[in-house]
């Protein structure tokens, strides 16, 4: 009984913990444009800070994960400290910016805060409860992973309404309609909620790294040196196999990142721009929900691998779908092709959330626990060039082809959506045949 309860006192409560904080990160589009309208830049520029997030998680990770693997308490200690001390930075280079309009160092300041400190708390505090969960849950690693990993996908979905709130209530100078409604406000909320936000966060993840803790009894491998013991447990499978699981991972988040980052305008173009955010909100749950939904299944399989075949496949008939009956072009109006668009949206957000969270168990019903945390945080680099390029490719698809219309009062490209649909769809029947033919299933000594 105590080592039940301890479960989820040592294992999954400090993991949630964790996990909801940093994940709100993905709350990023909810107040880009404030900071981008309260500093002076354009939104262009501010959205960097995202993309740089994005990039130091990935390579905080590869690079701190042999820490983790050595003391999950310092790491999840410099998880705390970095993700609060880059919000508060955050906040205090938006007061900056907002005292003096199109200061160069404000938007470094943001970069270095949101992007550098800030994606290092990121890294470090997403690797921290991985292998704890897995230690603790070793009967059922896919569904412990995908119950840390699905509160920061579902972290969006909670924070997201919160945040909205405090931008708007924090403001001063409000102007109301005549329904009460709150129609423009002078954008100090923003620097407010993230001075407010980082001290709450940092007592959020400070109790999980108070209270995270291994199983007691576990010892770890005896290794010659952190670079000998990650090498040679990479050498216990094909190398082959494992540049197919970093490319299928990479080509996975690329794709949804490209999707996702145009799902507000492809919402729009099918005419449900007035449920956006309800949009949004069920999309995220989504995320969260293949994040926990996709690794509970994939414990019940013989090879893990199974699942990224799966997430390909169904990510490649919602998108040929959507392509032939050009539904983002057409589907304002009719009920079936909004069904087929909302599907997409909703299937690419499960397996975007699906493929993060069938890493960790992947990596290690390959490799083995020795080594998963420095293993994991490698492959993590994935994450990092992904944040790069998913959201860039799909942009620079939009603005060079197609041609922007009114649609609905708005500005859209539907002809450029459905281009980084064609593109992505390639991308997936890559990943797809790297599933396929490159890794391989687990050695029968692992196994």
């Amino acid at each position: 009984m105590k080592n039940i309860q301890n479960k989820w006192i040592r294992g999954a409560i400090p993991a949630l913990l964790l996990h909801c904080s940093i994940g709100t990160v993905y709350c990023w589009s909810i107040f880009s444009q404030e900071i981008a309208d309260y500093i002076g830049f354009s939104k262009g520029a501010v959205e960097w800070a995202f993309s740089f997030a994005i990039f130091f998680l990935g390579m905080s990770a590869a690079f701190l994960g042999s820490l983790v693997e050595k003391n999950i308490h310092k790491s999840s200690l410099i998880a705390s400290i970095t993700f609060a001390l880059g919000m508060a930075g955050t906040g205090f280079f938006i007061w900056y910016g907002g005292n003096n309009p199109h200061s160069v160092l404000s938007l470094v300041g943001i970069y270095i805060s949101y992007g550098f400190i800030m994606g290092i708390g990121l890294g470090t505090g997403y690797l921290s409860p991985v292998k704890t969960l897995m230690l603790w849950f070793q009967d059922k690693k896919g569904l412990a992973t995908g119950l840390a990993v699905a509160g920061f996908g579902a972290a969006k979905a909670i924070a997201s309404p919160i945040m909205t709130r405090m931008l708007s209530g924090l403001s001063g100078n409000k102007v109301f309609d005549e329904a009460g409604t709150i129609i423009k406000h002078d954008g100090t909320g923003v620097y407010k909620m993230f001075l407010i936000l980082a001290a709450v966060y940092f007592v959020m993840m400070f109790v999980g790294h108070l209270i995270l803790a291994k199983p007691e009894g576990w010892v770890e491998p005896q290794k010659k040196s952190k670079e000998e013991g990650i090498i040679a447990t990479l050498k216990t499978e094909p190398i082959a196999s494992y540049i197919g699981i970093w490319l299928m991972f990479y080509i996975n988040i690329t794709c949804g990142l490209a999707i996702i980052s145009q799902e507000k305008m492809i919402v729009k173009c099918v005419g449900l721009g007035a449920f956006a955010g309800i949009i949004s909100t069920i999309s995220a749950l989504f995320n969260a929900g293949g994040r926990l939904g996709f690794s509970a299944w994939a414990d019940k399989l013989k090879d893990r691998n199974t699942i990224y075949k799966l997430i390909f496949t169904l990510s490649i008939v919602s998108t040929v779908i959507v392509l032939c009956t050009k539904g983002i072009a057409n589907g304002a109006g009719n009920t079936l092709l909004i069904i087929f668009v909302l599907a997409l949206i909703f299937i690419v957000n499960a397996g975007y959330g699906g493929g993060f969270s069938n890493v960790p168990t992947l990596l290690s019903d390959h490799y083995g626990m020795g080594n998963i945390s420095a293993i994991h945080g490698i492959t993590l680099s994935a994450w990092a060039f992904a944040g790069l390029t998913g959201n860039q490719m799909a942009s620079y698809i939009v603005k060079h082809t197609g041609e922007f219309i009114d649609v609905h009062g708005v500005q859209a490209n539907p002809a450029g959506y459905q281009n980084v649909l064609i593109v992505t769809t390639i991308l997936y029947a890559v990943a797809m045949c790297l599933s396929c033919f490159l890794v391989r299933p687990m050695s029968k000594k692992n196994a």
